[in-house]
């Protein structure tokens, strides 16, 4: 954990924002192994230099205000994202508010009022295709071009490869929405994981043997429906269980819910906060002729399940706090 880690957001006095740091810059959807290279890249760099070391991104996702009406099948919220980058060594982050104002800034006036201005930067690392400013103009190569006469160093990271397959955001969103979370745990380094206050369901699970915590994700999730091993976290506490993300076809074929069945637990779990690690997919789901199918069903999922997790015994997200 790192309690300490920094939020900067555009209404913090500059005289709060660390001079002289260096910032990995990017939407980080996900900190999947392409974002660590660059995360990684900076970290050095500020050891180099004797200063911390940032993250640079931005909120809302640029998708979302350039294409409001696009449904957009985000990896990680603004706080699950933070968590993430806050696990990674990194002191803080710089969260800028992406909006019309930010759209229409040059990247030259990005270079040149926010990073060094008001940021007062030392160093930048980037990915090979990442860009900035209006009309996308600004580029790794424009950094670097612009790095002697600014007094900065710039890194500029190329993609990072898995099996000959460029790791990316939205290939990670093609395998989930595939229920391939070998491929998304691959390309992610470590697993894809959710978080949710845990709901009132219709206590259909109690009945069936199987009682389960139920959370209603993001609208736009992407997520294949069919049935999943996951792991848990409640703060520090970790629990293996299996989960069901989909529909209920057996009964209502209502809104998409998360529900998810803890072995060995027994205790209750409304209203609380948890973090959910997909560790493998266990089934397509599906509509049973009776319960008593299902439970029979749902019997041989959660041997699957604990299968697959004794196989991943530390198998979790890095995650830190950010207060």
């Amino acid at each position: 954990m790192t309690p300490d880690f920094i939020v900067i957001r555009d209404t913090t006095e500059t005289t709060a924002i660390p001079r002289g740091a260096v910032v990995a810059m990017g939407n980080f959807d996900g900190v999947h192994l392409g974002h660590r290279a660059v995360i990684a890249a900076a970290l050095e760099m500020g050891r180099s230099h004797g200063k911390p070391a940032l993250a640079l991104t931005f909120e809302p996702h640029p998708r979302s205000f350039f294409s409001p009406n696009t449904p957009q099948f985000r990896l990680t919220d603004e706080v699950a994202k933070l968590r993430l980058l806050a696990g990674t060594g990194l002191a803080g982050a710089v969260v800028m508010t992406f909006d019309k104002r930010r759209a229409e800034t040059t990247a030259q006036d990005f270079i040149y009022h926010d990073l060094i201005g008001r940021l007062g930067i030392s160093g930048i690392a980037v990915g090979y295709d990442f860009h900035f400013g209006k009309g996308r103009v600004g580029s790794p190569s424009l950094l670097v071009n612009e790095a002697p006469r600014l007094g900065i160093e710039v890194d500029v990271q190329p993609h990072v490869d898995i099996a000959e397959r460029p790791v990316s955001s939205s290939a990670i969103r093609m395998a989930l929405a595939e229920g391939q979370i070998a491929d998304a745990t691959a390309m992610l380094g470590g697993p894809w994981f959710v978080s949710g206050e845990v709901i009132h369901g219709d206590k259909r699970g109690r009945d069936l043997g199987y009682p389960t915590a139920n959370i209603r994700l993001d609208k736009n999730c992407g997520l294949k429906h069919g049935i999943y091993a996951v792991r848990v976290g409640r703060g520090g506490e970790r629990f293996d269980g299996v989960a069901s993300f989909g529909r209920r076809p057996t009964f209502d074929n209502g809104a998409p819910l998360l529900e998810i069945f803890l072995f060995d637990f027994d205790g209750e779990l409304y209203g609380a906060v948890l973090d959910v690690a997909f560790i493998d997919f266990i089934r397509d789901e599906l509509k049973f002729d009776s319960v008593d199918a299902l439970i029979r069903q749902m019997d041989d999922d959660s041997a699957r399940a604990r299968a697959a997790l004794s196989a991943a015994p530390n198998a979790f997200p890095k995650l830190g706090n950010i207060g």
